[in-house]
């Protein structure tokens, strides 16, 4: 229930979005809309894209660049002020290390006024959650780059400072300790090579930041290529959709009808054909109005003609169902045939019915005079009178019911019940509801004459299939059927059990009681096998009074189990003879396929070989076939 429903919402789905059920202006306009709207999606994937990509190269333009040359300026003073290190160590007068010293420090001032200006153009950044906030996080996660160096340079003043007082001490004549200038210039260089690192990371930052600027540059540009070319191909695949749909929509019933027109006034149609419904708009309701002239006009002979074909009763079943559902619009229903001993009925349509499930109270299927219907022979409605029919436990108070019976050679053969429930607490409309079933009706009177027919010929086809004595399975059904047998096990991974049985002596029975005590023998034994095995297994009389038994879908061993409770339940038999009770036991031979046979038949004469075996044996025994008791070339 839950898969159709999830089923009828998909198909309700599908109708909305493709404006099947509206009005044929208001496909048009929303047509023009959908166009419209995917013009605007182009536009828009445009407009994000030439965004992202002016923001990108902004942030490259102004601000990655710029930091990267100040990075680059900061190296070459870097490597400047190795230079003037050098030179300033070197020199020989206090002018020339004054000289030199001047320059030092003007070139770390430039360094840090750089530096200031760096650290005030990320912050900026970062507190607008800018694009070169990553710099800020590199900082916190890595070491901020620009505050160490800020750091590393005033070192650098104070060593430069430093420097200059002890080169011009050095240079006063008559000192001599260079212990504390040389460990100066030593700190000296290790600040500039510590400064040069840090300026190489902050630029190698810089250069990454950069690269990928770009890189997303080219996959914004690259991914709005793919998105505009997706969404430009979809809106044309839809748009030659729809065209086409509309197309044929409007243009295609308006011709088929034209077409059937003119047959019909020349007397040339097919009145079974139908025009196919697409859609709920003008067109769909022009179509529906001529599909219901052409099923007047075509009334019920299309309907016998079919029936008249089918080979099964299930199949006419099947038939009466689908025209309940789509003829007279009933969705729910229950066939119900009462079987020749017109004492019992069984629910055959739809399919799957167990007693609980019945609308009516289970005892009608085993006394069918308990079933108002079949009681008085005509239709019982609780449409004409509410609660009219004990039997019927309607699911709620609400609910209706109507019966129809249908009369098959002269007497109830068929009870069809329709079933009516109120759809959110409306009450329902007799009128339509009854001319509904006064519909359904009209197609079980024509289906009557077919339906006794069919059921006289399924009486006589399973006559010829039935032995006449005990009712089991004769070797005609065997012979029909065999293959349907082995192919549903061969398709379920199963086994068959073959139990081939023989009444232990049973021609002195007929010698010494007559044949009327044989009978009334084999069929207590025919009643006993049934009562031993399972309703989906098959008993069958192969020939006088040895009996075949199939056991269908068995697990190993199951089979044996089975023949010795075959075996006991055969003792316990006894009919009264003059002389008084008589019973017989009975030998069984047991085979398995296809573990011991190649095929069904090739099996079947093992377990008659292993029956022998018992018989020879001593009868009254269970034999399981063994290969070595079969000594032919060929079965």
């Amino acid at each position: 229930m839950e898969r159709k429903s999830s089923a009828a919402c998909y198909r309700q789905f599908i109708r909305i979005i493709t404006f099947i059920d509206l009005a044929i202006n208001r496909k048009f306009t929303l047509f023009s809309l959908g166009v419209l709207f995917w013009l605007l999606a182009l536009a828009a994937v445009a407009v994000v894209t030439l965004v992202r990509v002016d923001a990108t190269y902004a942030r490259i333009l102004h601000e990655t660049i710029p930091h990267e040359l100040a990075a680059q300026k900061i190296a070459a003073e870097l490597a400047t002020i190795t230079l003037e290190t050098t030179d300033l160590y070197q020199s020989r007068t206090s002018s020339d290390v004054l000289s030199h010293a001047d320059l030092l420090l003007t070139r770390l001032d430039e360094i840090q006024k750089l530096i200031s200006t760096l650290n005030g153009s990320i912050e900026k950044s970062a507190g607008k959650g800018g694009p070169v906030s990553f710099l800020l996080r590199k900082q916190r996660e890595q070491g901020p780059y620009l505050h160490e160096l800020s750091g590393v340079i005033e070192q650098m003043n104070r060593s430069v400072r430093k420097a200059t007082a002890d080169k011009i001490e050095e240079l006063l004549p008559g000192s001599q300790d260079t212990v504390l200038l040389t460990h100066g210039e030593k700190e000296m260089k290790e600040l500039l090579h510590k400064a040069e690192k840090i300026s190489l990371n902050y630029a190698g930052e810089l250069a990454t930041t950069c690269r990928q600027s770009t890189e997303e540059i080219s996959d914004t540009i690259r991914h709005s290529f793919l998105i505009m070319f997706g969404v430009l191909t979809l809106a044309l695949v839809l748009l030659v959709i729809f065209t086409r749909w509309i197309a044929v929509a409007i243009s295609g019933p308006i011709q088929a009808i034209t077409g059937q027109i003119h047959s019909l006034s020349i007397g040339d149609v097919d009145l079974s054909e139908k025009l196919a419904i697409t859609s709920q708009d003008e067109i769909g309701t022009l179509a529906a109005e001529f599909n219901g002239l052409m099923e007047s006009v075509y009334g019920m002979t299309a309907f016998k003609n079919v029936i008249e074909e089918d080979s099964h009763l299930q199949d006419i079943y099947v038939r009466l169902g689908d025209v309940f559902e789509s003829v007279a619009q009933i969705q729910r229903y229950c066939i119900y045939e009462v079987l020749d001993n017109q004492q019992e009925m069984v629910a055959v349509y739809p399919l799957g019915h167990e007693t609980s499930t019945l609308h009516c109270q289970g005892e009608i299927l085993a006394d069918c005079e308990l079933c108002r219907v079949c009681k008085t022979g005509h239709q019982i409605s609780s449409l004409v009178f509410a609660g009219i029919c004990q039997q019927f436990k309607g699911e709620n108070l609400a609910q209706q019911h109507v019966c129809v019976p249908v009369n098959v050679g002269g007497r109830i053969g068929l009870v069809v019940q329709f079933l009516f429930d109120p759809e959110d607490g409306t009450p329902l409309d007799r009128t339509l509801l009854q001319h509904q079933v006064d519909r359904a009706t009209r197609y079980l009177k024509e289906a009557q004459s077919v339906l006794e027919a069919k059921r006289l010929l399924a009486t006589l086809r399973d006559s010829a299939l039935r032995d006449a004595l005990t009712g089991l399975y004769n070797r005609r059904f065997l012979q029909e059927h065999s293959q349907q047998i082995v192919a549903g096990c061969q398709r379920r991974g199963t086994s068959i059990g073959l139990l081939m049985c023989d009444l232990d002596y049973f021609k002195q029975v007929n010698d010494q009681y007559g044949h009327e005590t044989g009978d009334l023998l084999l069929v207590e034994t025919a009643n006993a096998l049934l009562h031993a095995v399972r309703e989906s297994d098959y008993v069958v009389r192969f020939g006088g009074e040895e009996f075949l038994v199939l056991l269908v879908d068995v697990e190993l061993g199951e089979a044996d189990v089975v023949a010795e409770k075959i075996r006991h339940a055969v003792a316990a038999v006894g009919v009264q003879t003059q002389s008084g009770p008589l019973s017989k036991t009975i030998s069984i031979g047991v085979s398995i396929f296809p573990a011991d046979g190649e095929s069904l038949w090739q099996t079947i004469k093992f377990a008659d070989v292993a029956l022998y075996k018992a018989k020879d044996a001593g009868r009254n025994q269970v034999v399981h076939f063994l290969p070595e008791m079969w000594n032919g070339d060929s079965f």
